[in-house]
């Protein structure tokens, strides 16, 4: 796959270019991970291309202050984001490995990243392309809970759209949802990141704006404190009551950009700041909006993760808010707030911020229960083969799922959970080659039965844990709009990886179709919209 390509200013564009042929002509070799807006000559050619003499004089000199910070900024800008690149799920063949076992996953940040990078003209990489959070970034029509449970369970069965010899398994989970004003009282804490890495209009500036939307929605009863880093930590703000906005708004209006990245010393004060206005039966939470491009003091993943862990068990828990491009780590965020039992989402502009922030602030900040579990038995009576789409940094052991002492996510008011499995009817040719000698299996009396779907999670406000068990009929249904446009998604996650493993000939004028035909009732423009990313990506591959 291509890199991607920066797209810079004209004048970014032309200066781009002077310097790559300056450093030719003075006998260096041009970096080839510099970002450029059109595909380059070859280095050869442009360290035989002639260096006119005005320019050859002007580079003896000392270089004006413009200039510069102009290279500065340029260089700068060479793409070095940072993604997991996890191979996709395996098939598993039912008669040997019948049990599939993951936790839930409630972010949303992979499909505003990948829209981002489509906007901007470029096909994101390969990691940046996780599939259950691009599902997982619409609603959909599941059932709400009606026995007592923090959420209802929806599962359907029909024709998947890229091969007509396997079926898709869409399993829902829905959470109720809580009006804002029903929420429990909140103890948050800003927690900013204002290096120099922020200081361009996608970082900084946009941060301030999202923040002032979550405090137009405070309450009397909440409480915000304010903490920066950039080469050291400080409290802007120490908890201040949800009433005085004007106080918090001066606070977020006076930040300014400038340093080197401390991450580590500012998550530990906020984490001490969150202590210290913590609101017991309240909702404690440290809300980080960085970049994630962390170079001083404890910046390691595996340390990072760990303080998160640790700090969980003081009761808050931490959301990460990822700004910011070319400097993008994104596999921190996405961990950071795994490990902190909260959930991420990346900011690429200010709708998305409204989104979160406002239209879903009680999915971000509600939790409704905890360590959501899901685990399906297939019945090889019905089944020989699946595999699970997406959820790969989510999957646990089979004897996890029983554990109480393992980790898994949370489920916040409102949130919609969607997970689908691509399975092989018992009797159609599937991925893998029959074995020799293997056993058929024998049928009985659940043999109607496709499988087995259990639930385990913890109530929020604690305890053991509790089990939900449905059985899943062996009975195929006209696909709803629901399952067809998540299908959409899940082909066009697939197809954005590029090598068309499993959708086959299916091509991406046939997603846009399949989505544009299954947008149904779209309230907020969102399913438009990614038939509209479809066709962008359509256009980028040729």
């Amino acid at each position: 796959m291509s890199r991607p390509l920066l797209l810079l200013r004209p004048a970014a564009q032309g200066f781009a270019v002077t310097l790559l042929v300056a450093l030719a002509g003075c006998g260096l070799s041009s970096s080839p991970d510099v970002a450029k807006p059109v595909e380059p000559p070859p280095v050869a050619e442009l360290q035989s291309a002639p260096v006119p003499a005005t320019f050859a004089k002007r580079m003896a000199m000392p270089a004006p202050m413009q200039m510069q910070e102009r290279a500065t900024l340029d260089l700068r800008s060479e793409p070095r984001e940072q993604y997991a690149n996890l191979p996709d799920n395996p098939v598993h063949r039912v008669a040997e490995m019948p049990v599939s076992t993951f936790s839930v996953d409630v972010d949303t940040g992979s499909y505003a990243n990948v829209r981002r990078f489509l906007n901007q003209g470029s096909l994101p990489p390969e990691g940046a392309v996780r599939l259950e959070e691009m599902l997982n970034y619409f609603p959909y029509h599941y059932a709400l809970p009606t026995d007592g449970s923090p959420f209802g369970v929806t599962t359907e069965l029909a024709a998947t759209p890229w091969n007509p010899r396997t079926k898709l398994l869409r399993i829902g989970i829905k959470a109720s949802d809580r009006a804002v004003a029903d929420l429990a009282p909140a103890n948050l804490v800003f927690l900013v990141d204002v290096s120099g890495s922020m200081d361009r209009r996608e970082g900084l500036p946009l941060v301030k704006s999202t923040l002032k939307l979550l405090v137009d929605q405070l309450r009397d009863q909440d409480r915000v404190s304010l903490v920066v880093y950039a080469g050291e930590s400080r409290v802007v703000l120490k908890p201040t009551s949800g009433r005085d906005k004007s106080k918090i708004r001066n606070a977020i209006d006076q930040l300014t950009a400038g340093g080197s990245t401390a991450g580590a010393s500012g998550i530990e004060m906020a984490y001490q700041m969150a202590r210290e206005g913590f609101i017991d039966k309240g909702i404690n939470r440290i809300l980080l909006a960085t970049d994630g491009d962390f170079n001083v003091g404890i910046s390691d993943f595996d340390s990072l993760k760990q303080m998160a862990v640790e700090q969980r068990k003081s009761g808050v828990s931490l959301t990460t808010l990822g700004f910011g491009v070319d400097n993008y780590n994104e596999h921190l965020m996405e961990q950071l707030a795994d490990a902190g039992d909260g959930n991420y989402a990346y900011i690429d502009n200010l709708r998305e911020a409204r989104k979160v922030l406002v239209e879903q602030l009680s999915s971000t900040l509600a939790v409704v229960a905890r360590d959501v579990k899901l685990q399906v038995e297939f019945n090889p009576a019905q089944v020989s083969e699946y595999r699970l789409l997406g959820y790969e940094n989510r999957a646990l052991k089979r004897e996890d799922f029983n554990s109480d002492k393992v980790d898994a996510g949370e489920i916040g008011a409102g949130h919609t959970v969607t997970a689908l499995y691509e399975i092989v009817p018992k009797g159609e040719k599937g991925w893998l080659e029959p074995l020799r000698y293997a056993n058929a299996p024998t049928a009985d009396g659940k043999s109607v039965e496709l499988a087995m779907l259990r639930v385990r999670y913890k109530p929020a406000a604690g305890g053991n844990s509790q089990l939900i068990e449905r059985p899943i009929a062996n009975q195929s249904t006209p696909a709803s709009d629901d399952l067809r446009f998540s299908a959409a998604v899940a082909a066009f996650a697939q197809q954005l990886k590029g090598d068309g493993r499993y959708t086959g000939s299916m091509s991406l004028q046939d997603t846009a179709t399949l989505a544009r035909s299954a947008r149904g009732d779209d309230p907020f423009g969102l399913r438009n919209e990614f038939v509209q990313l479809v066709e962008l990506a359509q256009s980028l591959k040729h």
